[in-house]
């Protein structure tokens, strides 16, 4: 049953802890509410916004509008045959708890996305990935419901074009579709992927090897690398990297290398290089910076905090300095990978 509610505080439901007003409020637990509430006549025009975890959005004023919560549950194995098992899960399950669920059950290929907040309905959205593993490496297909006409839809991976902290549902179809669940495509045989970030001197520090490497050993490192590294958004308001990793040319990479030796960079292809934002912008000076209720993180410069009182607006006004200093320092354009509403 429906329980529509007036002027709700989404403070509780954002990670970055911001005070800002929904005209109505509703929680989705089933997909046949979600039918109800599409058809109800008096909200069919009403502007309306879809949250999982919210921990991927930035409210910078009230929503005069219908604020959809999705909750729905469950983690079910639908198939499976010699390499690999098929999971479907509710778009409101917990990301973290269907990591721990797969690792536990030795399921491959989430393990690197280990303590990633949110919901799985948000997490294709944003083809949410770290550590060297992305969401479409272990993505086999989704539910989703037109908002306009109620209509029922399974989107494909090639359907989903998925790009990196993209996706079509964050372009052409950019608040069109309400994601139901997702289902996943999991190995029986691991690929371990140890390479990338501090994983592999995390492995040594816990005593692990090749002998006993496991995927619940890769999750436990991640689990510790970001922990360490990472504000528990309980404490500190905060939604994570607030910027995407810029992709640069081959040629704009060395030409900066040269001036700034200590620059890393990843290639993802014959001529691009991925640079991490989070480096450009503690060489840009902003790292531990604080103006008032808003601040980047001490040891992670990819994130934007709020300690206590800042608004969203505060929040924005500091991400946009920082865009503009690491351009002019680096001539690099780093863009939000967070949602501003």
């Amino acid at each position: 049953m429906l329980n529509i509610q007036s002027y709700v505080s989404l403070k509780p439901y954002n990670t970055f802890g911001i005070d800002a007003i929904a005209r109505y409020w509703v929680t989705i637990s089933h997909e046949n509410d979600l039918y109800t509430l599409l058809h109800l006549t008096e909200f069919i025009e009403t502007t309306k916004l879809i949250i999982g975890g919210g921990s991927n959005i930035l409210l910078c004023q009230n929503f005069d509008g219908l604020v959809i919560k999705m909750n729905i549950q469950g983690i079910d194995l639908i198939r499976e045959d010699d390499s690999h098992v098929y999971i479907k899960a509710g778009a409101g399950v917990n990301w973290h708890e269907l990591v721990q669920f797969c690792v536990h059950n030795g399921y491959a290929g989430m393990e690197n996305l280990s303590l990633i907040p949110g919901t799985v309905g948000a997490a294709p959205m944003q083809n949410i990935g770290a550590y060297g593993v992305e969401l479409e490496q272990v993505f086999e297909s989704l539910t989703a419901v037109h908002i306009a006409s109620g209509e029922k839809r399974t989107f494909t991976h090639a359907d989903c074009a998925f790009g990196y902290r993209e996706s079509v549902f964050k372009r052409e179809l950019k608040g069109q579709y309400v994601i139901t669940d997702v289902t996943f495509q999991l190995d029986k045989h691991p690929t371990f992927h140890t390479r990338y970030g501090a994983i592999q001197e995390t492995l040594t520090e816990m005593g692990v090897s090749e002998s006993n490497l496991s995927i619940k050993a890769i999750s436990e490192a991640v689990i510790r690398i970001r922990q360490s590294k990472l504000p528990d958004p309980a404490q500190i308001g905060n939604a994570g990297s607030f910027f995407k990793n810029p992709e640069i040319s081959k040629v704009q990479f060395e030409a900066l290398q040269t001036q700034y030796p200590a620059l890393p960079g990843y290639p993802i292809g014959d001529d691009v290089v991925k640079v991490p934002a989070g480096w450009l912008i503690e060489q840009a000076g902003w790292k531990g910076y604080r103006s008032g209720g808003a601040g980047v993180h001490a040891k992670q410069s990819l994130v934007l905090v709020n300690y206590g009182n800042a608004t969203g607006d505060e929040i924005l006004h500091l991400a946009k300095q920082v865009q503009d200093s690491v351009k002019d320092k680096f001539g690099v354009v780093i863009s939000p990978e967070v949602n501003v509403i």
